[in-house]
């Protein structure tokens, strides 16, 4: 699952905040806590991380660094009585205008019987992703205006020639390498 959001800051601002996995507790709903522990950003960091309904922490690590293009975070194999899931969160960058698209989007890997709940965790982050989206946004000062609907066209331009910073709004995404895209 993935959705763009605009921030209205520059590219090398937004990366630095992606860059510490920290701040994914401030705005991801996939992500209850990190360890305080300075880490110095790049590949290979690793986080100490809460998942949802998780009691024990997990890590956390830096799978792709690629500094003001795109970062990419794959936590843990967590175990349960029907299967396990690694959650992957990716985030690409584009300079647009005076700020930065952002792509937000998460990959639950599943195995054995949890893939029968492929259906569920993708309804999941389905309603999740756009509300993190948004609250990344507000974070870091994204535009005042509402974002657009999440099913159909987007409204029409008012007689103004700059439509403005475009809202998040969900995309589709290609297969995840080695997972299941299960968005699709």
């Amino acid at each position: 699952m993935s959705t763009s959001v605009f921030v209205s800051k520059p590219d090398t601002e937004v990366f630095d905040f992606l860059a510490d996995a920290r701040n994914l507790a401030l705005w991801s709903s996939g992500v209850t806590s990190v360890d305080a522990a300075t880490v110095v950003p790049g590949r290979d960091a690793a986080y100490r991380y809460r998942y949802p309904g998780r009691r024990r922490p997990h890590r956390l690590v830096c799978d792709h660094f690629e500094p003001c293009r795109r970062i990419v975070f794959r936590g843990q194999r967590m175990w349960s009585p029907l299967g396990t899931q690694v959650p992957v969160y990716g985030f690409d960058l584009i300079p647009h205008g005076d700020g930065t698209m952002v792509r937000l989007s998460v990959t639950s890997c599943l195995s054995a019987a949890l893939l029968l709940l492929a259906p569920v965790v993708a309804m999941a982050w389905r309603r999740d992703l756009p509300a993190d989206a948004r609250k990344f946004c507000d974070l870091l000062g994204g535009p005042a205006a509402a974002p657009a609907p999440l099913h159909g066209p987007p409204a029409p331009a008012t007689g103004s020639a700059d439509p403005g910073p475009p809202a998040a709004t969900p995309l589709r995404t290609s297969p995840a390498p080695g997972g299941f895209d299960y968005a699709h």
